[in-house]
């Protein structure tokens, strides 16, 4: 499951994955609305727990914490990823945390990557048609992002193990 955490909206992307083959099984945004921020926080934590006892996935990976102009987003962006993580912890899903860069490196290619080109690139590694929101194309991003680095991880530790 991939989480791209907003005080406003929230994107969820689930999928299912080998490391190299991917499937799309769930994707959502969480819309917050104007909400007073500690309902908002509530909100991201208790459909984020209905999401995942719903569709029961195994792991969760959550873009980290970036630098914005404005501190005062910047504090509300680190607390919506506090109750994103928080959900997932509670349903002792372990948490992998990847910087925006990473991301757009493990989805198209090149770490400075546009919004579309990452729409792009997530609608053809899912099969996806139609159009996609940004949020639920970059928590699908995110979860994409984990399910390769994951699965290279994990080659490589093997081949490190076998010499």
């Amino acid at each position: 499951m991939g989480i791209d955490p907003g005080s406003r909206i929230t994107g969820v992307g689930i999928i299912d994955s080998d490391g190299r083959h991917s499937q799309h099984v769930f994707s959502t945004c969480i819309r917050l609305g104007n909400a007073p921020f500690p309902q908002r926080l509530g909100a991201i934590y208790r459909q984020l727990e209905t999401i995942i006892i719903e569709h029961h996935p195994q792991q969760m990976a959550i873009e980290d914490v970036f630098l914005a102009k404005n501190p005062a987003s910047a504090l509300k962006l680190g607390q919506a990823r506090g109750a994103a993580i928080c959900a997932s912890v509670m349903k002792n899903l372990p948490v992998a945390e990847y910087s925006a860069r990473e991301i757009k490196l493990a989805t198209v290619g090149k770490g400075n990557a546009d919004k579309t080109q990452v729409q792009h690139m997530v609608k053809i590694l899912l099969n996806l048609q139609g159009k996609l929101q940004s949020d639920t194309a970059d928590a699908l991003a995110i979860a994409l992002s984990h399910a390769h680095t994951g699965a290279l991880k994990a080659r490589l530790e093997h081949a490190r193990k076998k010499y």
